[in-house]
């Protein structure tokens, strides 16, 4: 160590920095090299990665300014809020922060040196009393403004997740989002850590940007006095431009930020997924198939990691030389000028220790405002990268406001495709007045194609009738429609032509084969979604809640469980058949005039679904469906049969219709 201590001096140490630029380079052009050649694997992955590139897109421009903007007056609604007092708060006690910081450095270089300097005892007292008894104010001042930044960033954080989830959870923009619209991979993620990474960001911004401000004023104020406008007129003039050359330097960190987010997501999931489907992967033995995948995604973050580390590292080469050493020598010449320049009137006359005084003072200045710059320009382009990454993100806000009609990519199909996307156009226009109802008793489809979101025609023309009262079987093979026509139905697909008359919303409910269990109590359960004061504010009694459990031979929950207001996982408590009879129950509590039973009893005997089937018709529960059980043709009046080939048959089921199931 000594010895290459010795052999980099001032004459070797250019060499050395080219070698090390070089190193860097090579190791630059290494890591492009290999980005290029994953990106040759395949047109497709091309492709799909030039439309991440644009989708991905981040910068400081009009865009940006204009819905960090709208963010902010979601965050601060109105001028007098808590929000704005926080703010102002916050400004006061950086000023404050400020000052103490000042009276410390005139205590350490001023009173204190010279009071030990010039031996007096009762001084050098009297001043290290002081700072004693101004301890705690001090602590006091900095510990403050901690609070009033957490405080901001938490008030900041309430405003924009209640109003993210406000439009996230108004109507099924959720369900909409995570089936017909792919522009948001990881809404989880966007909603919880995004939200507060960029509550923070924002927070810190506004910190770190009004403080070296106040410095940087306070110090050209003093240096004007001292030397004249021209020295920090120049000074700031470079920083001015050098602060514009990074920024635009690190422009790809909000694009490397927006991907690291994404693959953490995957990373996430991949994870989560695992939980979730543990038995059925266990079943399978498909750990190792698994444990492929997610080596895979943890690979394809910890490269991206490894490229973005590499970026910062020679940014950060970068900026030391600009920001740093550079801003000192522009310094250095700004303050010899005057001293350099003979024929300047301001020293002529001068002393020696006059201008030893004068000297330390400017350069002391000098070196203030440069290190002032290099702290809160760094914190400054991190921070607004971070915003525009989150930002970028949060552009969940606009998404929620669409309709959510999912641009179609269907592939030539000859005549068919062209009069589909003629018929998808018009739809979309008048998408509203399709469900417009006209009566409470009927759902009619009047030339109605069953259509998936992604333009795939199922059935070309629907036409029937079901009136209250009537209940409908629908039959068919996996894939020919059937749960498609249930999500016209309930108006989470677009309807693509035609006309649906049907009920308001509210009157049909859904009981799918594997019912939801909601958190909560066991209640909670049979209630689903109504709450506690739903439930008073109908004036049914706990008591008739046991008669629906009852109902379904699920009286014995009640007691095995602990009674009403037990707590427990009950996605795992109950059982399969247990879980589809409190789904059953749920139905005969909201009493709703149409339902779709979605295979909705294949776990349960055929006795229990033989007495419920009879009691939805006896409170007038009209009914559709999906079964394939030929003990339940019995319950029903027409029957709906689709062929998966586009071809539909809707009858009337007489003593003549032949049965078909199992």
């Amino acid at each position: 160590m000594a010895a290459y201590s010795k052999f980099l001096t001032a004459r070797h140490s250019a060499i050395a920095g080219a070698a090390a630029a070089c190193a860097l380079l090579c190791l630059l052009g290494k890591r492009r090299a290999a980005a290029q050649h994953g990106k040759r694997s395949g047109k497709q992955a091309l492709q799909n990665n030039e439309k991440e590139g644009k989708k991905e897109r981040a910068m400081v421009d009009r865009v940006f300014i204009s819905r960090i903007c709208r963010i902010l007056k979601i965050m601060v609604p109105r001028t007098f809020c808590k929000e704005v007092s926080l703010s102002t708060l916050i400004a006061k006690l950086n000023w404050l922060d400020e000052w103490t910081m000042k009276w410390m450095e005139n205590w350490l270089d001023c009173w204190a040196e010279s009071a030990i300097i010039g031996r007096s005892r009762k001084d050098f007292k009297k001043y290290l009393f002081n700072f004693i008894a101004a301890m705690p104010a001090i602590s006091l001042v900095n510990n403050f403004l901690k609070y009033g930044l957490n405080e901001l960033k938490l008030c900041f954080r309430v405003r924009l997740t209640r109003y993210l989830y406000e439009e996230y959870l108004k109507a099924y923009t959720y369900y909409k989002m995570g089936n017909l619209d792919n522009r948001i991979a990881n809404p989880d993620q966007l909603l919880t850590q995004d939200v507060e990474k960029f509550c923070n960001s924002v927070v810190d911004l506004y910190s770190n940007l009004s403080k070296p401000f106040l410095d940087i004023v306070l110090y050209i104020f003093k240096l004007t006095s001292a030397i004249g406008a021209q020295g920090p007129a120049s000074m700031m003039a470079y920083l001015i431009i050098s602060g514009f050359f990074l920024t635009r330097l690190r422009r790809p960190i909000g694009k490397m930020t927006i991907i690291e987010q994404k693959y953490e997501g995957e990373y996430r999931y991949v994870n989560s997924r695992l939980i979730t489907n543990s038995e059925e992967i266990a079943f399978y033995n498909g750990n190792l198939r698994e444990k492929q995948t997610i080596h895979r995604t943890f690979r394809k973050l910890v490269e991206h990691l490894h490229n973005f580390i590499l970026f910062r590292f020679s940014m950060g080469f970068i900026d030391t030389i600009i920001a740093k050493y550079l801003a000192t020598v522009v310094g250095y010449l700004v303050v010899s000028r005057p001293f350099l320049n003979l024929s300047d009137p301001r020293h002529q006359n001068s002393t020696h220790a006059q201008l030893l005084e004068d000297y330390y003072q400017s350069g002391r200045m000098l070196l203030r405002i440069s290190a002032v710059k290099i702290k809160g320009k760094s914190v400054f382009i991190f921070k607004i990268f971070a915003c525009i990454s989150a930002c970028s993100e949060t552009s969940l806000m606009y998404l929620c406001r669409d309709q959510f009609l999912h641009s179609l990519q269907s592939e030539e199909r000859g005549i068919d495709t062209v009069l589909l996307l003629k018929g998808i156009k018009y739809s979309q226009q008048l998408f509203w007045f399709f469900f417009f109802p006209q009566c409470c008793d009927t759902y009619r489809f009047d030339h109605v194609p069953l259509v998936t979101p992604n333009g795939d025609v199922l059935i070309e023309d629907l036409n029937f009738e079901v009136r209250s009262g009537a209940n409908v079987l629908i039959c068919g093979p996996n894939g020919c429609g059937k749960s498609s026509l249930f999500r016209v139905l309930g108006e989470l697909w677009p309807l693509f032509g035609g006309r649906l008359t049907k009920p308001v919303r509210g009157k049909l409910f859904y009981v799918p084969q594997r019912p939801y269990m909601t958190l909560g109590t066991l209640r909670d359960q049979v209630i689903y979604p109504d709450t506690l004061e739903d439930q008073r504010r109908k004036g049914i009694s706990d008591q008739v809640l046991k008669e629906y459990l009852d109902n379904v031979q699920l009286g014995h929950i009640l007691e095995r469980e602990g009674g009403w207001d037990s707590v427990q996982d009950w996605m795992d408590v109950l059982s399969g058949g247990e879980k589809q009879r409190m789904a059953m129950a749920r139905l005969f509590y909201h009493k709703p005039q149409f339902a779709i039973l979605d295979e909705c009893t294949s776990a349960v005997s055929v006795d229990v679904e033989d007495y419920i089937y009879s009691h939805c018709r006896k409170v007038g529960i009209t009914l559709f469906t999906v079964s394939h059980r030929k003990s339940l043709w019995k319950h029903h009046d027409f029957y709906l049969h689709m062929d998966g080939r586009g071809n539909y048959e809707f009858k009337k089921i007489t003593e003549d219709t032949v049965e078909f199931g199992s």
